[in-house]
């Protein structure tokens, strides 16, 4: 009898291992089953996120061949060249470089390299003749690190819209690297991001109401169109990867 038990008893402890060792199998089976899931899961959303960027940067419109300007309009001869695959604005020349076409509603992305010291400007819905920075809007290209603007009003750094939005600071890469940036203008709405971070995010019309910042009139903000334009102040400014979208209607 007594072994009768020992017996059975070693049986269910069999058993029990058995059963054991098959559930560790089976978890083991389930959790890696799991994990492929979501593996898969997470490809084809990392798929499908490349598919709709891909398909929203077709919508872009490229503006610069890399080799002329065609497609733009200088304010005068010899203040823009290509160098390189890039378009330079010229030191102590400049001046402004105009879109062909006029634009109400877009995303404009560029890519742009500073020197020190460094000023110039993107014009937003300006006309081509007068003041962008009143007559349309004009967006700040700066090098902020410069001794040479001392005292300079949160309205006047990199990116903000000139005299009428502050833009935050603490985005721009060093002098000498290659910094990108996004305007989008949807109506009054105006967004910039540098370098991937929002730096404006505001409504020209309340910004500009009872007055701007600069206590300046600034007639272009209600226009809703005109060029992009950049703005060159005596500075050397390189520019590439220049494409729009349009999104007017």
């Amino acid at each position: 009898m007594l072994r009768m038990r020992i017996f059975l008893a070693r049986q269910t402890t069999a058993a029990l291992l058995v059963a054991l060792v098959l559930g560790g199998v089976l978890l083991t089976t389930g959790v890696t089953a799991l994990a492929d899931d979501t593996a898969e899961a997470t490809a084809e959303k990392k798929c499908d996120k490349s598919a709709n960027e891909s398909k929203a940067d077709a919508e872009f419109v490229t503006l610069f061949d890399g080799k002329t300007l065609n497609g733009w309009t200088p304010s005068y001869p010899g203040g823009y060249v290509v160098e390189n695959g890039v378009i330079v604005c010229l030191k102590d020349k400049g001046g402004r470089l105009f879109t062909n076409e006029e634009y109400g509603d877009f995303v404009f992305r560029f890519e742009f390299k500073l020197t020190a010291d460094a000023n110039n400007g993107l014009g937003v819905r300006t006309p081509r003749d007068g003041d962008p920075a009143y007559a349309g809007m004009e967006i700040q290209i700066l090098d902020n690190s410069s001794k040479k603007w001392p005292g300079l009003q949160p309205w006047q750094v990199h990116g903000s819209i000139y005299g009428v939005v502050a833009a935050k600071t603490g985005h721009l890469k060093p002098v000498g690297e290659w910094n990108s940036q996004e305007v989008t203008c949807r109506g009054k709405h105006v967004v910039v991001k540098l370098n991937g971070a929002t730096i404006v995010d505001a409504d020209i019309e309340k910004a500009s109401d009872p007055t701007t910042a600069d206590g300046n009139a600034h007639p272009g903000l209600k226009r809703a169109k005109g060029y992009i334009a950049f703005c060159g102040h005596g500075s050397r400014v390189e520019f590439r990867n220049i494409r729009v979208k349009s999104l007017d209607k």
